[in-house]
Formats: C-alpha cells, structure tokens, sequence
C-alpha cells in the first residue's frame, strides 16, 4: 500500500489555494483598471507573497507618483494663491475651497429640510380640504435648486444629449463605413461642422428650439432642450467617425465571407459590423461624452439652464467674497464628473469588447 508523504499533500494544498488566489486577483485585476484603482492588484498580490519587492514597486508607480503630484499641486497651490489678487479679492487656497464644498452641502442638507417642510404643510393643507369635501390644491415648491440638484440637472442633460447623438452618429457611421458614396456625401459636412464651437450652435438652436417648441407645459423645459441640443451637435463627431473608420477597417475576408453567405444587410451588420468594430465604436463614444460634458457647461451658461454651467454663471455674477471659492468647487466637482462618465463607458465598453484600451 503506497502512503503519501503528509508535508508534501499540505504543500500541495498550499500551491492549489495559492494558484486559486492569484486567479482571483488577476480576474479582480481587469475591473480595478475600469475603476481606476489598478494600483489595488500589485497590493493583493504582494499580500498573497507574489514577489513583494517588484510588488511594492508597482504600489510606488501606480499610487505613490499619482499621490505625490497631487500633494505637490496642492502645497504650490496654497503657496500661490494669496500672491494672485482679483476684483473678488485673493485666489482661495485648497482649505478656503475644502470650506465653501462644506458649506454647499450643508446648504443643500438645509435647503432639503426646507422642502420636506413646505412639502408636509401642503400635504397637510390638502388634508383639511379633502375633510371639507374641497379639491386639494397643489402647490409646487420654489425655492432655489440645491448644488446637487444641480449636478443632477448637468448630468441628466448630458445624457440625453449624448444619447441622441448616439442615435443619429452610429447609423451615419456605419453607411459611411459600409458605403464609399455615403462616405464622400457625409465627409464635406463633417469637416465643415466638426469644428463650430457650441457658443455658435448655441443662438441658432435657442432660435429654432424658441420656435418649434412653444408650449409651456411639455416634458422638458426649454432650456433643457436647448442645452441638450447644443451638446448633440458637437459631440456626435467622434461617434460618426470613429464608427465609420472601425467599419471600413473590418478584414475583407470577413466581407466576402458574408458575400458568400448572401446575407442581407441587417444580418451582416448585426453579426459581422456591430461586433468587428465595437472598439473603436466605444472609443468613439467615449469621446463624445467627454466632449458633450465640456460642451455642457457652456451651453448652460448661456441657456440659462439650471445645471452646473448655470451655477457658475450666478457666482461669477454674484461677486461676493465667496463666489470664486464656489467656482473652484464647481470646477473640481465639473472634473471629477467628467472622470466618473468616462470610466463608467469604460466598464460597459469591457463587457462589449476585448480591449486594453483605458
């Protein structure tokens, strides 16, 4: 009867769960990149004993550089600042903007309550209404929209900007890519278009949308839709062409492969167009919602929509002593957004496609 060696099955086992663990890692690995906390991998594999040294390297490069140039930008910040005098006094430093972040929630928290307040007395009114057999009336609340309000407001209008354009930009790409003749139709006006600024869409879109949509009491507001619009016409660029170069660079012999088959043109492109170049379909539109967000703030400015742009507009105008500390925030709040909306086409764009692309 052959026996087995105790140490040499526990040090099996060890390998086995060890090989289990890093397999996990490498699997969580992909998703840290989407999420941009990569320097998490070399952390739990220097944990799990994968060569420390190396490990710690990668924690140096991927977190420590990263952490030390922040640090750097904020103490010449700080140092800078006061040295910088404007109309509304010095620049504020990275405490006087930490303070005025605080503040702003605070006012949001404050005007929250504000709004649940007014909210209950209405329902209650409405109550002693229905009790004296009278129809409850409905009251909308006024007040002024809070800061995260706001940011809702921003996003939201991105969104449904972005989502047009990708409507009207994939189709066009994908002619564009299949077909010479759509080709050379679209380029003249996608060169000519692709680079008006939005502050020149921006009058031609308030006029046109100021004339079209004239009721009072539809879905959106005006200055939703004006925005909206603005933001669609200067971001589905990226779209259109990247599509169109992602299709016209599928391998010929897939092509003739679908000649071959004879398959009509939503097979082909559902089966062979969609899913060769999704890539560069995603790059595309991860570069139109970068652009639409920039976009944005203008637009909102000028259109008067309640957003983040708006929110600028107000301080920049307000001048009080506060306001340019309260456009810093915004600044940062405007930059941290448009990060969290490029990682998040990041993470769909990896459950599509297999692509490094970051």
């Amino acid at each position: 009867m052959t026996t087995v060696d105790p140490t040499l099955l526990d040090a099996e086992r060890k390998e086995a769960r060890r090989a289990r663990t890093f397999s996990l890692i490498n699997k969580a690995d992909r998703w840290f990149q989407v999420i941009g906390l990569s320097w998490m991998t070399p952390m739990l594999k220097a944990a799990a004993g994968d060569n420390p040294k190396a490990q710690v390297g990668e924690i140096w490069r991927l977190l420590g550089v990263p952490l030390l140039a922040i640090s750097g930008f904020l103490l010449m910040w700080a140092m800078l600042a006061p040295q910088v005098q404007t109309s509304l006094g010095a620049v504020p430093g990275p405490a006087q903007v930490w303070t005025e972040a605080v503040n702003l929630h605070e006012d949001a928290v404050a005007k929250g309550e504000k709004k649940a307040a007014f909210e209950a007395k209405v329902a209650e009114l409405n109550a002693r209404l229905i009790e004296q057999g009278r129809e409850p009336k409905e009251r909308a609340y006024t007040g002024a929209p809070t800061f995260y309000q706001q940011i809702g407001t921003s996003i939201l209008t991105v969104f449904f900007g972005f989502l047009i354009a990708t409507v009207v930009a994939v189709p066009l790409g994908i002619a564009a890519g299949l077909s010479a003749t759509a080709n050379a139709a679209l380029n003249p006006l996608i060169q000519i278009f692709k680079p008006v600024s939005p502050l020149a869409w921006l009058p031609i879109v308030t006029m046109i949308v100021s004339a079209v949509y004239t009721t009072n009491d539809g879905l959106f507001a005006k200055s939703f839709l004006i925005s909206a619009i603005t933001v669609t016409l200067c971001s589905l660029w990226p779209t259109l062409i990247n599509t169109a170069l992602g299709v016209a660079s599928i391998d010929k012999d897939l092509v003739n492969v679908s000649k071959v088959l004879k398959m009509n043109t939503w097979t082909k492109i559902t089966k062979l167009v969609l899913p060769s170049s999704l890539p560069l379909i995603f790059t595309g539109l991860r570069l139109s919602l970068g652009v639409g967000w920039m976009v944005l703030i203008a637009a909102e400015m000028l259109a008067q929509n309640p957003g983040l742009g708006k929110f600028v507009w107000d301080e920049f105008q307000n001048g009080s002593s506060q306001s340019l500390a309260k456009i810093m925030v915004a600044v940062f709040t405007i930059g941290i957004i448009g990060f969290l909306l490029d990682r998040l086409m990041y993470a769909i764009q990896s459950l599509f496609t297999f692509t490094n692309h970051r």
